[in-house]
């Protein structure tokens, strides 16, 4: 069993085609250098006590076809440039501490949700989990003893409306003329000089009719 041991390649990067260290106990980073390794084909780091995030340039191993990162404690997001790997056909990526959407792809949503379970902050296609931002509230159903309890109250409302605007205009006004008499003689006075003034303007139309006439 390997633990913990570093080696350096010093040369010939891009003969390296496979690296299989699961169930080493290794620790740490996954170094940002293994994207030098451009020929990797095949890369499990599976069960052991990695941490970090997946570096960004991951899609730089352009001819990986099977990534396992399954059983660490990588966190952070999936990274977006995965969907650079065109020819990866096995990923697991399940038992992390990894969280936010999984990136939207060709690729992504066809694997099994078992390749991402066991992150249970990890949100999108193709697991159930929605991410906030596709969810929506549910509309409450609405029943129709509801509606028309609803249209009843409607109803109700306006006409109790109705009545009272009409009563307190009614009052407000009448009422006025009726009880104060200081209103009531303004009142009949302006009724008055409006009779008289359109009394006046019909006798000089028909006096002007009657001249052109």
């Amino acid at each position: 069993m390997w633990k913990g041991i570093m080696s350096k390649y010093r040369s010939f990067l891009g003969l390296v085609k496979c690296i299989h260290l699961s169930s080493n106990r290794l620790t740490g980073e996954i170094p940002n250098e293994i994207t030098d390794l451009v020929g990797l084909v095949s890369l499990n780091l599976s069960r052991n006590n990695l941490t970090g995030q997946i570096t960004p340039e991951i899609g730089k191993l352009a001819s990986l076809q099977s990534l396992d990162l399954s059983r660490n404690q990588i966190y952070g997001r999936i990274p977006v440039s995965l969907l650079q790997i065109y020819g990866l056909g096995f990923l697991d990526l399940s038992y992390n501490n990894l969280f936010g959407k999984i990136p939207m792809g060709t690729q992504l949503q066809n694997y099994d949700p078992s390749c991402f379970a066991g992150n249970p902050q990890l949100c999108g296609i193709p697991l159930q989990q929605l991410c906030p931002e596709e969810t929506s509230p549910k509309e409450q159903p609405v029943f129709r003893d509801q509606v028309e309890e609803k249209d009843e109250f409607i109803t109700l409302g306006f006409y109790v409306s109705l009545a009272l605007g009409f009563a307190i205009g009614f009052w407000g006004v009448c009422g006025s003329l009726i009880f104060i008499r200081s209103w009531r003689y303004t009142y009949y006075k302006f009724l008055n000089y409006v009779y008289d003034w359109l009394y006046v303007r019909v006798a000089l139309i028909r006096q002007r009719r009657m001249v052109d006439g």
